[in-house]
């Protein structure tokens, strides 16, 4: 596995909790057994643990194998037992190397011998170990947790007005772990579904939900899904602490619109006003730094226009560097800007109202990266402003005044929407 980061200021969760999905339509799709799924779906998890640790994460918890798992075949079954053993041993290994601690959550009582010696070796030899946690699920059932943890509490004759929060999860699979709430919940395979996974403990995770199966999983997909936990506020029923945004959305489409429709000639004076009087709305910056930022504004459309990418992705990161120093966003300016001009070359391959998917998509990563929300929350807002930039660039390029206004005028209309949908996310 190659090098993997992080942008600078990403907010790396510390529990991630994942559900292991899609190893047997993988296998069935390419006419595998389902036991070759579960092999890959092995491996995958393997580089996904070490992409973890890499990445920051604390405490990794895999769900390997649920009580329900028991109504698949037996052979099904073997296999399945037979593979997690063989990744216990590679793991206490690296776990050791790593400083990692292995922890199994859910029943023992039904697991083969095999399976139960590698789980109590690899517990055992890795019990000091404190920089990371793995914890690894089989047999294991969010109902049949709580069962266990109630019966806990009665077995050891607990008054009822001793139970608390704090009591109870003591007698859960994850207590005394520094970390027993999953900050980010991942499941793959593109079922939306939580299916009883950790459900005391996963009260508050932002929840993430992966099209790949399992065995596709790689590295990049994690990094990606720390991405955009980072970009979500998570309020845990209190305040919002993430700067608000008071803009008016009818102004600051106008402001956009007018710099818009002068960005073929970005030295004019007026381009430049325009610019900053675009900044100071929607950002509300100072006077003088919306009068640098819209000077590295100037100069990256000017070095766009005449398709010199490198020179204009620099004056963007310059820009992006001013917006960061005085909204105090955590985005990352070399990743906003790069967005930024991909935008730019996309619009000038010649983009239509009917195939804006490429731009949408760039959009919604852009809104992502510099608004700090997700990418489904950014959703609503990139449609918008794909159809707004798919209207400007018919109105740049209509034969006739007529047709050019009607454009100009819908470019108009989709802004102004566009930042309503915005302000609905970030005010």
């Amino acid at each position: 596995m190659g090098k993997i980061r992080l942008p600078v200021g990403t907010i790396v969760p510390d529990h991630i909790a994942v559900i292991l999905d899609g190893n047997g339509r993988w296998a069935r799709s390419r006419g595998l057994p389902a036991t070759k799924g579960h092999e890959a779906g092995a491996k995958a998890l393997s580089e996904v643990i070490r992409a973890a640790r890499k990445l920051g994460v604390h405490t990794l918890t895999v769900w390997g194998f649920s009580t329900e798992n028991w109504k698949r075949p037996p052979a099904e079954r073997r296999k399945i037992f037979e593979i997690i053993a063989e990744l216990l041993e590679k793991e206490i290994k690296s776990a050791k190397e790593e400083g990692a601690r292995l922890i199994h959550l859910g029943r023992k009582d039904r697991l083969p011998n095999k399976l139960l010696e590698a789980i109590f070796k690899a517990e055992e030899e890795t019990r000091h170990n404190t920089k990371y946690i793995l914890n690894l699920a089989l047999d294991y059932g969010g109902r049949d947790e709580l069962l266990r943890a109630v019966r806990g509490v009665v077995r050891d004759g607990v008054p009822a007005e001793d139970i608390d929060e704090e009591l109870f999860s003591s007698y859960l699979d994850t207590a005394g772990q520094p970390y027993p709430c999953p900050d980010l919940f991942i499941r793959t395979s593109g079922e939306l579904r939580t299916s009883g996974y950790l459900p005391w403990q996963t009260a508050y995770s932002e929840l993430y939900f992966m099209e790949d199966h399992l065995p596709d999983m790689k590295p990049e997909n994690l990094k990606k899904a720390i991405l955009d936990f980072s970009h979500r506020r998570r309020r845990v029923g209190g305040k919002d602490r993430v700067k608000h945004f008071t803009f008016k959305p009818e102004i600051a489409a106008r402001l956009e619109l007018d710099w818009w429709r002068l960005s073929k000639i970005p030295e004019d004076k007026t381009f430049t006003q325009y610019t900053v009087d675009h900044l100071q709305e929607v950002w509300g910056l100072s006077t003088k730094h919306a009068t640098n930022a819209a000077k590295c504004m100037a100069l990256a459309v000017l070095f766009g226009n005449k398709k010199n990418w490198k020179s204009a992705t620099k004056s963007m990161k310059e820009f992006y560097e001013l917006l960061r120093g005085e909204v105090k966003l955590a985005f990352e300016p070399s990743i906003a800007a790069g967005l930024q001009v991909r935008l730019w070359r996309e619009m000038q391959a010649g983009h239509r109202v009917d195939t804006t998917s490429e731009i949408e998509e760039t959009i919604r990563e852009h809104l992502s990266e510099v608004y700090r929300i997700s990418e489904f929350q950014a959703a609503k807002a990139a449609h918008l402003k794909a159809l707004a930039t798919a209207e400007r660039s018919l109105a740049e390029n209509a034969l006739n005044s007529s047709n050019r206004d009607i454009h100009w005028s819908r470019a108009a209309d989709y802004l102004e929407k566009y930042y309503r949908a915005l302000k609905d996310r970030v005010a």
